[in-house]
């Protein structure tokens, strides 16, 4: 009974850290895009209506991506983090995705 309440505690610690972690990176990138947008594009960031990290299911650094909506502008724009730099990945206007 001891081993098994040992083996569901490492269980829920390993789970635990990996959901933690997945967290954690989605975070600090969607952090890095409005600090990279506000400072670099020169965006204010009350001009930012959205911003929302997600997993992408891509290989290597698109694995996270951050979706961005500005006000006044009909496109939604899709940014990624690779070798510290912020990229713009995509941009979707009037349902269609337009690949940079």
């Amino acid at each position: 009974m001891k081993k098994f309440l040992i083996i569901v505690g490492l269980l829920v610690t390993l789970g635990g850290s990996v959901f933690g972690f997945i967290i954690y990176q989605k975070n600090n990138l969607e952090n890095a895009v409005v600090d990279y947008l506000i400072s670099e594009e020169k965006i204010a960031k009350s001009n930012i209506i959205t911003s929302e990290a997600f997993i992408a299911n891509l290989s290597g650094a698109r694995n996270y991506m951050v979706s961005v909506k500005l006000k006044n502008d009909d496109k939604s724009y899709l940014y990624y983090r690779e070798n510290g730099k912020i990229h713009l990945e995509s941009y979707t206007e009037n349902g269609r995705g337009f690949v940079q």
